[in-house]
Formats: structure tokens, sequence, C-alpha cells
């Protein structure tokens, strides 16, 4: 007698704690959204690259400064090599540059969509796996390289469908301009990973991470946070900020490039409400040396920057004598959903399908796929139902996949050449030769970019 095989225990169908499945809904605005950014950066001159998800640790650990250290997913591999993976997109290509410099030239203007991991606590539209949106323009120091990432990323957002943003803007030379006079440089890490802060703890609590871990004394920080707080336009604000980096080089240039920014993009016809210069930006990491980028929804100030960036003269340093300044910015894909999920910008639609054909006889599956392949080939996206099933159940199938067209014939009708058009938001039906299908479908459906 055989023993009997006990079944093996079920396993859980569960996701890791800041990864997420996306069901086909999400996923299409996703993609539609990242398409949005391709043809963005595409129309600026912007090409395309990628990089392994997988570096080794060396290239990433101490770039984005102590807490992106931690928050690094870092392994040995089964060749016992210390490797890590990306933390962000930027890094990367520094290394990526460095290596393919005589093949790239500069000025090289890139693009990159991809994955990157940080095994930070997860939030609402904060996630430890989650992509980014990049853009780059390396091998200059032209403060019109960091104009014209201010005019990408309003173009990105305005392509989007945002109308109420803004873009603030600093520039860390300014920062650094004021820590020089007052002394505190060898400090400027820790003092401008605390301002940043500002916006998230408040004054008080950036006071005290100042003078408790960045060493500096109550005025000075006081000296920094009145600096920060400076309000008004653009004009006036930079001219009272000039009076606090006064006598510094690097600040004075800081500023004279602000002017610049805000000068040329009115007039070209940035609007005056989209942007901001804001001195208490600092940017978390690291890396940055010059103009940075945030950009907040006048709707939702609350849920953080959904494109930042900014010029980094020195991340290839490490992998390249040659000097390869940069300036950028990344569109954070996952966090912009959440807000337009918030906003109910989003509709999501579970297929992508124009048409359901439905199938009423296996005997005419021929015409079936003739008709389809014809209506694509028109740009049409067109879905075969896959089962003879009765039309009801078909056309239930199509309402609840929110496809807005079915193509109906019968044996008879198929012999014809005549099939039955159905509008499923109306319930308008007509009949019509196959001739005439594409040109009536195209002429009521909005065809998606």
């Amino acid at each position: 007698m055989s023993e009997k095989i006990k079944p093996s225990k079920k396993i859980k169908p569960q996701t890791l704690k800041g990864f997420r499945d996306f069901l086909p809904a999400p996923m299409l605005v996703r993609e539609r959204l990242m398409q949005t950014a391709r043809e963005v950066y595409r129309s600026f001159g912007f090409t395309p690259i990628d990089t392994p998800a997988l570096e080794y640790s060396e290239i990433l650990l101490g770039k984005g400064g102590d807490e992106t250290d931690k928050q690094l997913f870092r392994f040995q591999d089964q060749g016992d090599r210390d490797v890590a993976m990306r933390f962000d997109l930027t890094i990367p290509f520094a290394r990526y540059a460095a290596a393919h410099l005589q093949e790239l030239g500069t000025p090289f203007r890139r693009y990159h969509i991809g994955t990157v991991w940080r095994a930070e606590k997860p939030q609402k539209g904060r996630y430890r796996e989650f992509v980014q949106c990049d853009f780059d323009t390396i091998g200059t120091k032209a403060n019109a390289a960091d104009i014209e990432t201010l005019m990408v990323i309003h173009e990105l957002l305005t392509r989007i469908g945002f109308d109420r943003f803004t873009i603030r803007v600093n520039n860390r030379m300014v920062l650094n301009g004021l820590l020089n006079r007052l002394g505190a440089t060898d400090r400027a890490v820790a003092i401008l990973r605390a301002l940043d802060k500002l916006l998230k703890l408040g004054r008080d609590a950036v006071v005290a991470e100042m003078t408790q871990q960045a060493g500096v004394s109550a005025a000075q920080a006081d000296e920094i946070l009145r600096f920060a707080e400076l309000k008004g336009d653009a004009d006036s604000l930079l001219t009272e900020a000039e009076r606090f980096v006064a006598g510094d080089a690097a600040g004075e240039e800081g500023i004279a490039r602000l002017r610049e920014l805000v000068s040329v993009c009115a007039a070209a016809g940035i609007p005056a409400e989209r942007l901001a210069i804001d001195l208490s930006i600092a940017r978390g990491l690291d890396y940055y040396t010059g103009t940075i980028y945030e950009t907040f929804l006048g709707d939702l100030p609350g849920i953080g920057s959904v494109c930042s960036g900014g010029r980094y003269d020195n991340l290839a340093e490490l992998f390249t004598s040659q000097p390869l300044p940069g300036v950028g910015a990344s569109l954070g894909l996952d966090r912009l959903l959440a807000a337009m999920e918030e906003l109910g910008f989003v509709d999501q639609i579970p297929s992508p399908a124009h048409v359901l054909i439905v199938v009423m006889s296996e005997r005419l599956l021929t015409q079936y796929f003739r008709l389809a392949r014809d209506l694509r080939a028109a740009g049409l996206a067109v879905e075969v139902f896959a089962d003879n099933k009765p039309l009801g159940k078909q056309l239930q199938y199509a309402d609840r996949k929110r496809i807005p067209w079915a193509v109906i014939a019968g044996d008879e009708e198929a012999d014809r050449g005549r099939w039955q058009l159905k509008n499923l938001s109306s319930g308008e039906q007509r009949e019509l030769a196959t001739s005439e299908l594409a040109g009536e479908i195209l002429a009521g459906t909005r065809i998606a970019d």
C-alpha cells in the first residue's frame, strides 16, 4: 500500500514591506506618466541610457551621506563581491559617464527612467522600491544648463496636467558663502542637512540640531535661519541675501547665477508664480554644489517635492581625473502618483483596448482576427474575446474593463461584410460595413499618445 502524500504547506502570497504589486489600471497610469517624461526629455534633446541595478558598494558608498549609506540594500553576491542596489540614478550615471567618456563626448545629455531601492521607513508616497525619471547634462558648468533644467521641470509638470505648482530654487554656492563668512565651512555638511529639515521640523528643532550636532553657536544658527527665512519677490530677496554673503566670491557668484536664472525664465515665459527663490532649500544629498531645485504642488504642499535635483560639479572625481560637472533633476514617479490620486487626477482604466470584438461563432475566427488586424493598423487597440460565451457576458466583460466599443457579428452578418458597432457608454448601436468601422471608432475615440 503506497504512502499517502501530504500536500505541501501553502505559501502566503505577500510582498515585502515597502514593496508593491501593481494591478493593470494603476500600471497603465504609471506607463502613461513615464511616456510623458520620455517625450518631454527627448523634446529637449536628451538621449536614453540604462545602468545595472547592482553596483559595487564602493561606487555608491559615501556619495549621498551617512543616512543614505544606512539605507543601502547591500550584500555579498555568490562571488563574495561587496555589492549594493542603486539608491538613485545619479551616482551610477557618474560612474557610467567616466567609463564611457570617450564614446559620449561632452556636453552629454541623458535621461534614465529606472527602479531604485532605499531601505527607509515606508510612508505615504515613499516606498523602498520606486521609479525615478532622471535627466542630466554633464560636461559643462554653464548657467544655461541650470536654467534649462528648470525649464524641463516646468514643461514636465505642465505636460502631465498640473497648473498650480512652484519650482523652488536655491544655490549651494550662496549657502556656502554664508557659512564661509560665519567661519563654519568645516561643518557645512551637518549644517545643511539640518537646514534641509526646516520645512518638516520647524525652526526650533533645526536650531537645536545645528548647535548640538553641527557644533555651531546659537548666534551662528540664528544667522543661518534668518538668512533662510528671507521672503519676498525674487529681486528684493536676492538683494537682501547678497548682504549676507557680501565679500565672499562663491556666494556672490551664486547670487548672480540665480539672478540670471530668474531673468531668463521670465523672458522665456515661465509664469512668475511658478518660480520662487527659497533660501531654506539645501537638499539632503552631499554631492550638490550649485543650483538646487524642489517642486511642490500648490494643492498638496505637505506631500513634499515631486521633482528635485541640482548641480553637482565633483561627483565623478572619484572615477576619472577629467572634470565632469553636471546638473539635472529627477521626477519621483511614485510620490507624484500618490499626489495625483489624492487630487483625483487619476482616471484608472483597467484595459488599454479601445475595441472588443465579440465572438459569436467559432467559424468566424478568421474574420474576427482579420478585422482586429485591420483596426490595429488604423491605430486602435483591439481585443478579441477568447471564448464563445453568451453576448451579455462578453459585453459585461467589456464594461468591467471600460472598453468603449464592441464589434458584433453573427454568421449571416459577417458573410455580408456587415458588423454591429455598439457604443458601450451610450448604448447606441449601428450596422456598418467593414471598411467603415475604423473611421467611425476613431471619430468617437480619444487615442492616447
